[in-house]
């Protein structure tokens, strides 16, 4: 495992008063064949005091962690944080409702227990270069599988929402036993803070690999119930002959996947991409509502119109519940307001439509909306993709 320089000075100091384990993502990112940049060291055998000399002298500490038994230290422009394995005992609701106690006589499994998924509690010897891994994490990673560590994964529902990004960042599946358990945890939810949720989100829309890994979490375990746009697109019908795929959210988790596989989506900034994954997520909400069978082309069909122009304020109001800053709907809704422009527009638009468009897209882009509109067509099998064939595919 690769470890800066500067850090393998501090971990050999340390080695002379305690046990230094690198710990949690840096470690699974390590096995997984990514890079890591954040650095996780979870110190046994030593007391706080001890800790905080040895790290001083290598520059200033920050001890706002003191009562976790954590400090931070800044080494050659890189912040690390240097921990004592603790124990947490639950004493209220939601993902702050713990009291930690550290404790340096614990050992690395018992410390371990704590965490949420067994492919984060795996830990590293600087020293001896070996792998801790009391839990089986490595054997998870093997087989793709999120599982729960103990029962106190229960204690937390933010661990719920970790899995569903963890499961899309790194294509896994989670464990029926931990679908089960989150399952009975789904009446927590109002007690994660917005910002909280916003957090898993944002990585979820801007690190997915696979993100309808996320989206089969979220309906296996129940809590998609807790985001009512997205849910409302389950059994949503759609005419066969455009969208033989199925329903509503079936043709989102294939319009998602295919995002990803689009080379100027990974050329867009963090902010872009995060954007406008939210807008292929979003484009088609309005179908909820819009949704009917009718007559369409001499026959009676399942159409949605307007479903584009519907669509806008339930994608802002979904951005607003998750609590995505105000310059993702500012963002997002002119895109789902017009992602049907291709379609509608026959034969091809002339350059004043154009340029209307184009203002009504702001802060958005015509090539951001060809970027939607290229996930949209390719979350359809080939049958579909010819009966709409719109826009030509990036």
């Amino acid at each position: 495992m690769f470890i800066p320089k500067e850090l393998a000075g501090v971990l050999e100091a340390i080695h002379e008063v305690g046990k230094p384990y690198l710990v949690g993502g840096c470690v699974r990112d390590a096995l997984l064949g990514h890079p890591a940049h954040d650095f996780d060291i979870e110190v046994f055998a030593t007391d706080y005091e001890i800790l905080g000399r040895v790290l001083a002298s290598f520059g200033p500490t920050d001890v706002v962690g003191k009562s976790f038994g954590v400090i931070k230290v800044r080494l050659n422009g890189q912040e690390y944080d240097f921990s004592l394995p603790r124990r947490e005992t639950k004493t209220g609701s939601g993902h702050r409702g713990f009291d930690a106690e550290p404790d340096p006589t614990l050992s690395f499994a018992e410390a371990a227990a704590r965490r949420d998924f067994t492919i984060n509690a795996i830990g590293y010897d600087p020293i001896t270069e070996e792998l801790i891994d009391p839990h089986g994490g490595t054997r998870d990673l093997e087989l793709r599988w999120l599982r729960h560590v103990g029962p106190a994964f229960a204690e937390d529902p933010l661990r719920v929402m970790r899995g569903f990004q963890l499961a899309s960042r790194f294509d896994l599946r989670m464990a029926p036993e931990t679908v089960d358990l989150c399952r009975t945890m789904v009446d927590t939810f109002p007690e994660l803070p917005r910002e909280r949720i916003w957090h898993e989100w944002e990585k979820w829309a801007r690190l997915s690999v696979v993100p309808s890994r996320g989206l089969e979490i979220l309906e296996a375990t129940g809590w998609m119930r807790h985001f009512p746009g997205l849910a409302a697109l389950k059994d949503c019908p759609q005419e066969p002959e455009w969208h033989p795929e199925g329903d509503v959210l079936t043709h989102t988790r294939l319009c998602v996947d295919a995002l990803v596989r689009i080379p100027e989506w990974h050329g867009s900034t963090r902010q872009v991409k995060a954007m406008l994954m939210l807008a292929v997520l979003t484009h088609d909400f309005g179908k909820a509502t819009t949704t009917q069978y009718a007559e369409r082309h001499g026959r009676k069909r399942w159409i949605s119109p307007g479903h584009d122009r519907e669509g806008g304020p339930l994608a802002a109001d979904f951005l607003d519940s998750i609590g995505a800053p105000k310059v993702f709907s500012q963002y997002v809704r002119p895109l789902v307001e017009n992602h049907m422009y291709h379609i509608q527009t026959d034969p091809l638009p002339k350059p004043n439509a154009i340029r209307r468009l184009a203002k009504r897209l702001v802060p958005s882009n015509i090539e951001d909306l060809a970027i939607l509109m290229t996930a949209d067509i390719r979350g359809r099998s080939l049958a579909g993709e010819r009966a709409h064939p719109g826009v030509r595919a990036l």
